[in-house]
């Protein structure tokens, strides 16, 4: 569908979830929070191990409300992809001292899976604990989105096995607001900064896709990560919840 504005091009209406009230106010407690937590240790955002998982789809599928084409006529562009498209699902953990990971979720088989509360665990306890052992987990702190294989009572149970108290989650001893995925760096700059780059040279298949994000991954500098991770509380997404009425 497409709607005449005054300049003679066209667009297509955008779509935006509404927030509840209720999450505006969680997400506010969450950046003020922070930021008090700052106020008294001053690298204590450095010491926060973020963690989010995001696909990567073999075809470089682009959600099509992120695309848009500007003409003063219909230009009848059409983009051809498969109706179930082959894909990964990636988890990574970002924080000042690097990132961990990625890791690919696969079944016994080495196909590539979606997650669950099961395979979410078999991670935690298979791949991130290990890698773990080279830094003092004491300092650190772990976040993760509510999503239900995250915050069941067995995988909350198991990450206090390893960081305590010091865990930001649904259900966690620090509540992570709902639907703030836009609040961690994974989101507003890890996961587009891979995804800007894996499909240069156009994979042709999963593995080579794979190694394509596992190398981007390996050549961020630690200097990036430190800027990203030195202008969390003062990101666009941070500032905007702050000057929400």
């Amino acid at each position: 569908m497409y709607y005449s504005i005054d300049m003679n091009f066209f667009y297509s209406k955008d779509n935006l979830v509404a927030l509840h009230f209720k999450y505006y106010q969680a997400r506010r407690r969450f950046v003020e929070w922070a930021q008090n937590e700052i106020a008294v240790v001053p690298d204590f955002h450095k010491r926060i191990l973020f963690s989010d998982e995001a696909h990567f789809w073999l075809n470089g599928y682009v959600n099509k409300q992120n695309c848009r084409i500007l003409s003063e006529v219909n230009p009848q562009v059409y983009v051809e992809r498969p109706l179930h498209p082959e894909k990964l699902f990636a988890w990574c953990a970002l924080w000042a001292g690097g990132i961990i990971g990625p890791y690919f979720f696969k079944n016994d088989e080495g196909h590539n899976v979606t997650v669950n509360g099961d395979r979410y665990r078999a991670m935690i306890t298979n791949f991130f604990i290990p890698e773990l052992n080279n830094h003092d987990v004491q300092e650190l702190w772990f976040q993760q989105d509510g999503a239900t294989c995250h915050t069941t009572r067995a995988t909350i149970d198991l990450l206090k096995d390893t960081f305590g108290d010091q865990i930001i989650s649904r259900f966690g001893p620090v509540n992570w607001p709902p639907r703030s995925c836009d609040l961690t760096p994974l989101d507003y700059f890890l996961w587009g900064y891979v995804k800007s780059l894996v499909y240069a040279n156009k994979p042709q298949t999963l593995d080579h896709l794979e190694d394509n994000i596992r190398h981007v991954i390996a050549d961020i500098r630690p200097q990036m990560l430190g800027k990203v991770i030195e202008n969390w509380t003062t990101s666009e997404p941070a500032v905007a919840v702050l000057c929400q009425k």
